[in-house]
Protein backbone atom coordinates (compact mmCIF):
# COMPACT_ATOMS: atom_id res chain seq x y z
CA UNK A 1 0.00 0.00 0.00
CA UNK A 2 1.60 3.26 -1.10
CA UNK A 3 0.13 5.06 1.91
CA UNK A 4 2.32 2.96 4.21
CA UNK A 5 5.44 2.79 2.05
CA UNK A 6 5.39 6.57 1.56
CA UNK A 7 5.50 7.03 5.34
CA UNK A 8 7.96 4.20 6.10
CA UNK A 9 10.85 6.47 7.09
CA UNK A 10 12.36 8.24 10.02
CA UNK A 11 11.41 11.92 10.33
CA UNK A 12 14.26 13.92 11.82
CA UNK A 13 14.83 17.69 11.62
CA UNK A 14 12.23 18.05 8.88
CA UNK A 15 13.78 15.34 6.68
CA UNK A 16 12.35 11.96 5.67
CA UNK A 17 15.13 9.41 5.65
CA UNK A 18 15.79 5.71 6.23
CA UNK A 19 17.10 4.57 9.57
CA UNK A 20 20.71 3.51 9.75
CA UNK A 21 20.15 0.39 11.83
CA UNK A 22 21.12 -3.01 10.48
CA UNK A 23 17.61 -4.50 10.64
CA UNK A 24 14.07 -3.57 9.72
CA UNK A 25 10.83 -3.23 11.63
CA UNK A 26 8.20 -4.98 9.51
CA UNK A 27 4.71 -3.50 9.69
CA UNK A 28 2.06 -6.22 9.22
CA UNK A 29 -1.71 -6.21 8.88
CA UNK A 30 -2.67 -8.30 11.96
CA UNK A 31 -5.74 -9.78 10.25
CA UNK A 32 -4.35 -11.13 7.00
CA UNK A 33 -0.60 -10.92 7.54
CA UNK A 34 -0.06 -8.56 4.62
CA UNK A 35 3.24 -6.72 4.78
CA UNK A 36 2.41 -3.02 4.88
CA UNK A 37 5.89 -1.54 5.16
CA UNK A 38 9.49 -2.21 6.06
CA UNK A 39 11.32 0.44 8.07
CA UNK A 40 15.07 0.33 8.85
CA UNK A 41 15.34 1.09 12.55
CA UNK A 42 16.75 4.31 13.95
CA UNK A 43 20.01 3.99 15.85
CA UNK A 44 20.98 5.62 19.13
CA UNK A 45 22.93 8.18 17.08
CA UNK A 46 19.74 9.08 15.20
CA UNK A 47 17.84 9.43 18.46
CA UNK A 48 20.53 11.90 19.50
CA UNK A 49 20.11 13.75 16.20
CA UNK A 50 16.35 13.95 16.76
CA UNK A 51 16.74 15.33 20.27
CA UNK A 52 19.42 17.83 19.17
CA UNK A 53 17.20 19.02 16.31
CA UNK A 54 14.34 19.48 18.78
CA UNK A 55 16.63 21.38 21.15
CA UNK A 56 17.78 23.74 18.38
CA UNK A 57 14.26 24.47 17.15
CA UNK A 58 12.46 24.78 20.48
CA UNK A 59 13.46 28.22 21.73
CA UNK A 60 12.35 30.04 18.60
CA UNK A 61 9.05 28.13 18.77
CA UNK A 62 8.60 29.07 22.44
CA UNK A 63 9.22 32.71 21.49
CA UNK A 64 6.62 32.50 18.70
CA UNK A 65 3.37 34.30 19.41
CA UNK A 66 0.95 31.67 20.80
CA UNK A 67 -1.65 32.80 18.27
CA UNK A 68 0.79 31.76 15.52
CA UNK A 69 1.36 28.40 17.20
CA UNK A 70 -2.40 28.01 17.36
CA UNK A 71 -2.67 28.55 13.60
CA UNK A 72 -0.45 25.53 12.93
CA UNK A 73 -2.67 23.36 15.11
CA UNK A 74 -5.78 24.67 13.36
CA UNK A 75 -4.28 23.61 10.03
CA UNK A 76 -3.44 20.20 11.48
CA UNK A 77 -7.08 19.75 12.51
CA UNK A 78 -8.28 20.64 9.01
CA UNK A 79 -5.86 18.14 7.51
CA UNK A 80 -7.11 15.35 9.79
CA UNK A 81 -10.69 16.21 8.87
CA UNK A 82 -9.89 16.21 5.13
CA UNK A 83 -7.96 12.92 5.29
CA UNK A 84 -10.23 11.16 7.77
CA UNK A 85 -11.32 8.33 5.41
CA UNK A 86 -7.69 7.59 4.52
CA UNK A 87 -6.59 7.65 8.17
CA UNK A 88 -9.49 5.39 9.16
CA UNK A 89 -8.48 2.82 6.55
CA UNK A 90 -4.93 2.94 7.90
CA UNK A 91 -6.19 2.23 11.43
CA UNK A 92 -8.17 -0.75 10.13
CA UNK A 93 -5.18 -2.12 8.22
CA UNK A 94 -2.32 -1.49 10.67
CA UNK A 95 -3.86 -2.36 14.01
CA UNK A 96 -6.90 -4.44 13.12
CA UNK A 97 -9.34 -1.83 14.36
CA UNK A 98 -12.92 -2.18 13.24
CA UNK A 99 -14.62 0.67 11.37
CA UNK A 100 -16.46 1.49 14.60
CA UNK A 101 -13.19 1.67 16.49
CA UNK A 102 -11.49 3.78 13.81
CA UNK A 103 -14.37 6.25 13.90
CA UNK A 104 -14.24 6.37 17.70
CA UNK A 105 -10.48 7.02 17.68
CA UNK A 106 -10.68 9.73 15.04
CA UNK A 107 -13.58 11.48 16.75
CA UNK A 108 -11.54 11.71 19.95
CA UNK A 109 -8.40 12.74 18.05
CA UNK A 110 -10.23 15.71 16.53
CA UNK A 111 -11.65 16.70 19.91
CA UNK A 112 -8.18 16.62 21.47
CA UNK A 113 -6.77 18.69 18.63
CA UNK A 114 -9.50 21.28 19.22
CA UNK A 115 -8.53 21.44 22.88
CA UNK A 116 -4.83 21.72 21.99
CA UNK A 117 -5.67 24.73 19.80
CA UNK A 118 -7.12 26.46 22.87
CA UNK A 119 -4.25 25.28 25.05
CA UNK A 120 -1.77 27.49 23.18
CA UNK A 121 -3.37 30.50 24.89
CA UNK A 122 -3.94 28.88 28.28
CA UNK A 123 -0.72 29.38 30.31
CA UNK A 124 -1.06 32.35 32.64
CA UNK A 125 1.45 33.95 34.95
CA UNK A 126 0.94 35.45 38.40
CA UNK A 127 2.11 38.41 40.39
CA UNK A 128 2.43 37.45 44.04
CA UNK A 129 3.00 39.66 47.09
CA UNK A 130 6.26 39.65 49.01
CA UNK A 131 7.00 40.24 52.70
CA UNK A 132 9.99 42.31 51.54
CA UNK A 133 9.20 45.97 51.04
CA UNK A 134 9.41 47.11 47.42
CA UNK A 135 9.63 43.60 45.95
CA UNK A 136 7.38 42.23 43.21
CA UNK A 137 7.20 38.47 42.57
CA UNK A 138 6.39 37.37 39.04
CA UNK A 139 5.67 33.69 38.35
CA UNK A 140 5.87 32.74 34.68
CA UNK A 141 4.60 29.58 32.98
CA UNK A 142 7.25 28.47 30.49
CA UNK A 143 7.65 25.40 28.27
CA UNK A 144 9.71 22.55 29.71
CA UNK A 145 11.74 22.49 26.46
CA UNK A 146 11.79 19.07 24.79
CA UNK A 147 9.33 16.28 25.51
CA UNK A 148 9.89 12.61 24.71
CA UNK A 149 6.69 10.72 23.86
CA UNK A 150 6.38 6.92 23.77
CA UNK A 151 3.01 5.69 22.52
CA UNK A 152 1.22 2.30 22.49
CA UNK A 153 -0.32 0.18 19.74
CA UNK A 154 -3.98 0.12 20.75
CA UNK A 155 -5.03 3.71 19.98
CA UNK A 156 -1.81 4.88 18.35
CA UNK A 157 -3.01 7.93 16.43
CA UNK A 158 -5.02 9.31 19.34
CA UNK A 159 -2.57 8.51 22.12
CA UNK A 160 0.43 9.93 20.24
CA UNK A 161 -1.53 13.04 19.31
CA UNK A 162 -2.80 13.40 22.87
CA UNK A 163 0.70 14.27 24.15
CA UNK A 164 2.28 15.64 20.96
CA UNK A 165 -0.31 18.34 20.17
CA UNK A 166 -0.49 19.90 23.67
CA UNK A 167 3.29 19.80 24.05
CA UNK A 168 3.67 21.68 20.76
CA UNK A 169 0.85 24.09 21.57
CA UNK A 170 2.59 25.04 24.81
CA UNK A 171 5.86 25.88 23.07
CA UNK A 172 7.81 22.64 23.37
CA UNK A 173 9.52 20.45 20.79
CA UNK A 174 8.85 16.69 20.68
CA UNK A 175 10.61 13.44 19.86
CA UNK A 176 8.03 10.68 19.36
CA UNK A 177 8.71 6.95 19.38
CA UNK A 178 5.65 4.95 18.28
CA UNK A 179 5.11 1.29 19.13
CA UNK A 180 6.86 -0.99 16.68
CA UNK A 181 3.54 -2.65 15.75
CA UNK A 182 2.02 0.70 14.73
CA UNK A 183 4.87 2.86 13.41
CA UNK A 184 2.72 4.64 10.82
CA UNK A 185 -0.57 5.43 12.60
CA UNK A 186 1.26 6.16 15.85
CA UNK A 187 4.24 7.97 14.39
CA UNK A 188 5.05 9.05 10.86
CA UNK A 189 1.43 9.81 9.99
CA UNK A 190 1.46 12.51 12.68
CA UNK A 191 4.72 13.85 11.32
CA UNK A 192 3.14 14.15 7.87
CA UNK A 193 0.06 15.92 9.25
CA UNK A 194 2.13 18.50 11.12
CA UNK A 195 4.62 18.93 8.28
CA UNK A 196 1.76 19.71 5.91
CA UNK A 197 0.30 22.06 8.54
CA UNK A 198 3.48 24.15 8.40
CA UNK A 199 5.17 23.14 11.65
CA UNK A 200 8.79 24.33 11.45
CA UNK A 201 11.44 21.65 10.99
CA UNK A 202 12.87 20.06 14.11
CA UNK A 203 9.87 20.64 16.36
CA UNK A 204 8.40 17.17 15.82
CA UNK A 205 10.74 14.26 15.19
CA UNK A 206 9.65 10.62 14.83
CA UNK A 207 12.07 7.76 15.45
CA UNK A 208 10.88 4.27 14.57
CA UNK A 209 13.07 1.96 16.58
CA UNK A 210 13.20 -0.60 19.38
CA UNK A 211 14.88 -1.01 22.74
CA UNK A 212 16.89 -3.88 21.22
CA UNK A 213 18.61 -1.26 19.04
CA UNK A 214 18.80 1.83 21.26
CA UNK A 215 18.53 0.53 24.83
CA UNK A 216 17.45 3.36 27.16
CA UNK A 217 18.84 6.15 24.98
CA UNK A 218 15.40 7.69 24.52
CA UNK A 219 15.02 8.01 28.32
CA UNK A 220 18.58 8.77 29.39
CA UNK A 221 19.37 11.42 26.79
CA UNK A 222 20.17 14.76 28.46
CA UNK A 223 17.89 16.90 26.26
CA UNK A 224 14.30 15.86 27.14
CA UNK A 225 12.96 17.21 30.42
CA UNK A 226 9.69 15.27 30.42
CA UNK A 227 8.87 11.76 29.20
CA UNK A 228 5.23 10.96 28.45
CA UNK A 229 4.73 7.20 28.30
CA UNK A 230 1.59 5.19 27.64
CA UNK A 231 1.81 1.41 27.91
CA UNK A 232 2.10 -1.48 30.32
CA UNK A 233 2.83 -1.04 34.02
CA UNK A 234 5.86 -3.34 33.68
CA UNK A 235 7.53 -1.07 31.12
CA UNK A 236 6.19 2.01 32.93
CA UNK A 237 8.08 1.04 36.08
CA UNK A 238 11.28 0.80 34.07
CA UNK A 239 10.62 4.19 32.46
CA UNK A 240 10.00 5.72 35.88
CA UNK A 241 13.18 4.21 37.33
CA UNK A 242 15.43 5.39 34.51
CA UNK A 243 13.88 8.86 34.45
CA UNK A 244 14.17 9.23 38.22
CA UNK A 245 17.87 8.36 38.01
CA UNK A 246 18.25 11.10 35.40
CA UNK A 247 16.03 13.63 37.25
CA UNK A 248 13.38 13.78 34.54
CA UNK A 249 9.68 14.29 35.06
CA UNK A 250 7.35 11.55 33.83
CA UNK A 251 3.71 11.24 32.92
CA UNK A 252 2.76 7.56 33.01
CA UNK A 253 -0.56 6.27 31.65
CA UNK A 254 -0.42 2.56 32.39
CA UNK A 255 -2.63 -0.51 32.53
CA UNK A 256 -5.86 -1.23 34.33
CA UNK A 257 -8.04 -3.94 35.80
CA UNK A 258 -11.25 -1.96 35.98
CA UNK A 259 -14.44 -3.19 37.62
CA UNK A 260 -17.92 -2.52 36.30
CA UNK A 261 -20.29 -2.96 39.26
CA UNK A 262 -23.95 -3.89 38.77
CA UNK A 263 -25.92 -3.17 41.96
CA UNK A 264 -29.21 -4.84 42.85
CA UNK A 265 -31.31 -1.87 41.66
CA UNK A 266 -29.60 -1.46 38.27
CA UNK A 267 -31.31 -1.41 34.89
CA UNK A 268 -30.07 -4.84 33.88
CA UNK A 269 -30.55 -4.52 30.12
CA UNK A 270 -28.70 -1.20 30.07
CA UNK A 271 -25.95 -2.57 32.33
CA UNK A 272 -25.48 -5.49 29.93
CA UNK A 273 -25.04 -3.13 26.99
CA UNK A 274 -22.52 -1.02 28.91
CA UNK A 275 -20.61 -4.07 30.12
CA UNK A 276 -20.34 -5.71 26.70
CA UNK A 277 -19.01 -2.53 25.12
CA UNK A 278 -16.67 -1.84 28.06
CA UNK A 279 -15.13 -5.30 27.86
CA UNK A 280 -15.02 -6.03 24.12
CA UNK A 281 -14.41 -2.70 22.37
CA UNK A 282 -11.28 -3.10 20.21
CA UNK A 283 -11.08 -6.75 21.25
CA UNK A 284 -10.49 -5.73 24.87
CA UNK A 285 -7.17 -4.06 24.00
CA UNK A 286 -8.05 -0.96 26.01
CA UNK A 287 -6.48 0.06 29.32
CA UNK A 288 -9.88 1.23 30.63
CA UNK A 289 -11.70 -1.97 29.64
CA UNK A 290 -13.91 -3.64 32.24
CA UNK A 291 -11.78 -6.67 33.06
CA UNK A 292 -14.03 -7.64 35.94
CA UNK A 293 -17.81 -7.39 35.88
CA UNK A 294 -19.15 -7.52 39.43
CA UNK A 295 -22.85 -8.42 39.73
CA UNK A 296 -25.06 -8.43 42.81
CA UNK A 297 -26.43 -11.93 43.39
CA UNK A 298 -29.96 -10.50 43.35
CA UNK A 299 -29.64 -9.86 39.59
CA UNK A 300 -26.85 -12.31 38.76
CA UNK A 301 -28.94 -14.88 36.92
CA UNK A 302 -30.76 -12.36 34.74
CA UNK A 303 -27.62 -10.35 34.00
CA UNK A 304 -25.53 -13.43 33.18
CA UNK A 305 -28.09 -14.87 30.78
CA UNK A 306 -28.48 -11.62 28.88
CA UNK A 307 -24.77 -10.81 28.94
CA UNK A 308 -23.72 -14.18 27.53
CA UNK A 309 -26.40 -14.00 24.83
CA UNK A 310 -25.24 -10.54 23.71
CA UNK A 311 -21.56 -11.52 23.71
CA UNK A 312 -22.34 -14.67 21.71
CA UNK A 313 -24.01 -12.50 19.06
CA UNK A 314 -20.92 -10.36 18.41
CA UNK A 315 -19.50 -10.68 14.90
CA UNK A 316 -15.87 -11.80 14.79
CA UNK A 317 -13.90 -11.37 11.58
CA UNK A 318 -12.27 -9.06 9.08
CA UNK A 319 -12.05 -5.54 10.53
CA UNK A 320 -12.42 -4.14 7.02
CA UNK A 321 -16.00 -5.48 6.99
CA UNK A 322 -18.25 -2.78 8.51
CA UNK A 323 -20.34 -5.52 10.16
CA UNK A 324 -17.38 -6.81 12.21
CA UNK A 325 -17.43 -6.01 15.92
CA UNK A 326 -14.45 -8.13 17.05
CA UNK A 327 -11.31 -7.95 14.92
CA UNK A 328 -7.84 -9.44 15.43
CA UNK A 329 -5.47 -8.93 18.32
CA UNK A 330 -2.36 -6.97 17.43
CA UNK A 331 -0.06 -9.97 16.90
CA UNK A 332 0.26 -13.73 17.30
CA UNK A 333 2.01 -13.43 20.65
CA UNK A 334 -1.00 -11.59 22.12
CA UNK A 335 -3.46 -14.06 20.58
CA UNK A 336 -1.57 -17.04 21.97
CA UNK A 337 -1.18 -15.41 25.40
CA UNK A 338 -4.91 -14.65 25.73
CA UNK A 339 -5.93 -18.13 24.56
CA UNK A 340 -3.51 -19.76 26.98
CA UNK A 341 -4.79 -17.58 29.85
CA UNK A 342 -8.38 -18.69 29.23
CA UNK A 343 -7.39 -22.35 29.08
CA UNK A 344 -5.33 -22.14 32.28
CA UNK A 345 -8.10 -20.30 34.14
CA UNK A 346 -10.66 -22.95 33.19
CA UNK A 347 -8.26 -25.72 34.17
CA UNK A 348 -7.82 -24.07 37.59
CA UNK A 349 -11.55 -24.24 38.36
CA UNK A 350 -13.37 -21.45 36.50
CA UNK A 351 -16.43 -22.13 34.35
CA UNK A 352 -16.43 -21.00 30.73
CA UNK A 353 -19.88 -19.78 29.76
CA UNK A 354 -18.26 -18.98 26.42
CA UNK A 355 -14.83 -20.39 25.59
CA UNK A 356 -13.23 -18.34 22.85
CA UNK A 357 -10.82 -19.95 20.40
CA UNK A 358 -8.01 -18.50 18.32
CA UNK A 359 -8.00 -18.51 14.55
CA UNK A 360 -4.78 -16.81 13.61
CA UNK A 361 -4.88 -13.48 15.42
CA UNK A 362 -8.66 -13.60 15.70
CA UNK A 363 -9.73 -14.64 19.20
CA UNK A 364 -13.45 -15.09 19.78
CA UNK A 365 -14.92 -13.81 23.06
CA UNK A 366 -14.77 -15.73 26.33
CA UNK A 367 -16.95 -15.29 29.40
CA UNK A 368 -15.65 -16.90 32.61
CA UNK A 369 -17.39 -17.25 35.94
CA UNK A 370 -16.99 -19.28 39.12
CA UNK A 371 -13.44 -18.08 39.54
CA UNK A 372 -11.68 -19.05 42.76
CA UNK A 373 -11.12 -16.01 44.96
CA UNK A 374 -7.34 -16.43 44.65
CA UNK A 375 -7.39 -16.81 40.87
CA UNK A 376 -4.38 -14.87 39.45
CA UNK A 377 -6.47 -13.67 36.52
CA UNK A 378 -8.53 -11.48 38.87
CA UNK A 379 -5.42 -9.45 39.68
CA UNK A 380 -4.10 -8.79 36.19
CA UNK A 381 -4.90 -6.80 33.09
CA UNK A 382 -6.26 -8.91 30.24
CA UNK A 383 -5.58 -7.29 26.88
CA UNK A 384 -8.06 -9.41 24.98
CA UNK A 385 -11.76 -10.37 24.60
CA UNK A 386 -12.21 -12.10 27.96
CA UNK A 387 -14.82 -11.12 30.56
CA UNK A 388 -14.75 -12.23 34.19
CA UNK A 389 -18.14 -12.35 35.94
CA UNK A 390 -17.87 -12.09 39.72
CA UNK A 391 -20.95 -12.21 42.02
CA UNK A 392 -21.16 -10.25 45.27
CA UNK A 393 -23.56 -9.69 48.19
CA UNK A 394 -24.14 -6.00 48.88
CA UNK A 395 -22.18 -2.80 48.40
CA UNK A 396 -19.44 -3.47 50.93
CA UNK A 397 -18.39 -6.71 49.25
CA UNK A 398 -18.55 -5.05 45.82
CA UNK A 399 -16.20 -2.30 47.02
CA UNK A 400 -13.82 -4.81 48.61
CA UNK A 401 -13.61 -6.89 45.42
CA UNK A 402 -13.28 -3.84 43.17
CA UNK A 403 -10.36 -2.56 45.26
CA UNK A 404 -8.64 -5.94 45.41
CA UNK A 405 -6.27 -5.19 42.55
CA UNK A 406 -2.91 -3.46 42.14
CA UNK A 407 -4.49 -1.21 39.50
CA UNK A 408 -6.74 1.84 39.74
CA UNK A 409 -7.55 3.35 36.36
CA UNK A 410 -11.26 3.35 35.55
CA UNK A 411 -14.53 1.74 36.63
CA UNK A 412 -18.30 2.02 36.54
CA UNK A 413 -21.27 1.60 38.88
CA UNK A 414 -24.79 0.78 37.66
CA UNK A 415 -27.69 1.59 39.95
CA UNK A 416 -31.18 3.04 39.95
CA UNK A 417 -30.06 5.63 42.51
CA UNK A 418 -27.45 8.04 41.16
CA UNK A 419 -26.28 9.29 44.56
CA UNK A 420 -25.91 5.73 45.77
CA UNK A 421 -23.70 5.12 42.75
CA UNK A 422 -21.62 8.20 43.54
CA UNK A 423 -21.17 7.05 47.15
CA UNK A 424 -19.96 3.65 45.97
CA UNK A 425 -17.75 5.27 43.35
CA UNK A 426 -16.08 7.42 45.98
CA UNK A 427 -15.01 4.28 47.80
CA UNK A 428 -13.28 2.74 44.78
CA UNK A 429 -9.53 3.45 44.65
CA UNK A 430 -9.34 4.56 41.04
CA UNK A 431 -8.52 7.68 39.07
CA UNK A 432 -11.81 7.66 37.15
CA UNK A 433 -15.22 6.08 37.65
CA UNK A 434 -18.51 6.47 35.79
CA UNK A 435 -22.04 6.14 37.14
CA UNK A 436 -24.52 4.36 34.87
CA UNK A 437 -22.13 4.25 31.94
CA UNK A 438 -19.25 2.25 30.52
CA UNK A 439 -15.66 2.23 31.75
CA UNK A 440 -14.09 3.44 28.47
CA UNK A 441 -14.16 7.24 28.38
CA UNK A 442 -11.76 10.04 27.58
CA UNK A 443 -12.64 13.72 27.27
CA UNK A 444 -10.34 16.62 26.34
CA UNK A 445 -10.76 18.82 29.44
CA UNK A 446 -11.26 16.21 32.19
CA UNK A 447 -8.19 14.92 34.12
CA UNK A 448 -7.29 11.48 32.79
CA UNK A 449 -5.08 9.10 34.75
CA UNK A 450 -4.88 6.37 37.33
CA UNK A 451 -3.87 5.46 40.85
CA UNK A 452 -1.65 2.67 42.17
CA UNK A 453 -0.03 0.71 39.32
CA UNK A 454 -2.13 2.51 36.73
CA UNK A 455 0.20 5.45 36.45
CA UNK A 456 1.52 8.79 37.64
CA UNK A 457 0.17 12.22 36.78
CA UNK A 458 -2.77 13.32 34.67
CA UNK A 459 -3.37 14.42 31.11
CA UNK A 460 -6.08 16.56 29.43
CA UNK A 461 -7.14 20.16 29.98
CA UNK A 462 -5.28 22.05 32.68
CA UNK A 463 -3.34 18.88 33.47
CA UNK A 464 -1.56 19.32 30.13
CA UNK A 465 -0.29 22.71 31.31
CA UNK A 466 1.06 21.07 34.47
CA UNK A 467 2.63 18.23 32.47
CA UNK A 468 4.36 20.21 29.72
CA UNK A 469 5.26 23.55 31.31
CA UNK A 470 7.17 24.60 34.39
CA UNK A 471 7.06 27.66 36.65
CA UNK A 472 9.74 30.31 36.79
CA UNK A 473 9.96 32.89 39.58
CA UNK A 474 11.41 36.29 38.71
CA UNK A 475 11.47 38.85 41.49
CA UNK A 476 11.87 42.56 40.93
CA UNK A 477 13.12 44.86 43.71
CA UNK A 478 11.73 48.31 43.00
CA UNK A 479 13.36 49.82 46.08
CA UNK A 480 16.57 48.78 47.82
CA UNK A 481 17.01 45.65 49.92
CA UNK A 482 18.85 45.77 53.22
CA UNK A 483 21.64 43.22 53.55
CA UNK A 484 23.15 42.09 56.86
CA UNK A 485 26.73 42.54 55.58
Amino acid sequence: MSFFTDLAHQYIDGEWRPGRGSWDIIDFNPFNGEKLASIPVATAEEVDQAYRAAERAQQAWADTNPYARRTVLEKALRIVEEREPEIAEAIVAELGGTHLKAGFELHLAKEFLREAIQLALRPAGQILPSPTEGKENRVYRVPVGVVGVISPFNFPFLLSLKSVAPALALGNAVVLKPHQNTPICGGTLLAKVFEDAGLPAGLLNVVVTDIAEIGDTLLEHPVPQVISFTGSDKVGRHVATVCAANLKRVVLELGGNSALIVLDDADVDYAVDAAVFSRYVHQGQVCMAANRILVDRAVEAEFTEKFVAKVASLTVGDPADPATQIGPLINSSQAESVSRLVDETVESGATALLHGRADGNLVSPSVLTGLPADSPVLQQEIFGPVALLVPFDGEDEAVRIANDTPYGLSGAVHTGNIERGVRVGQRIHTGMIHINDGTVHDEPIVPFGGEKSSGLGRLNGESMVEAFTTQKWISVQHGRSQFPF
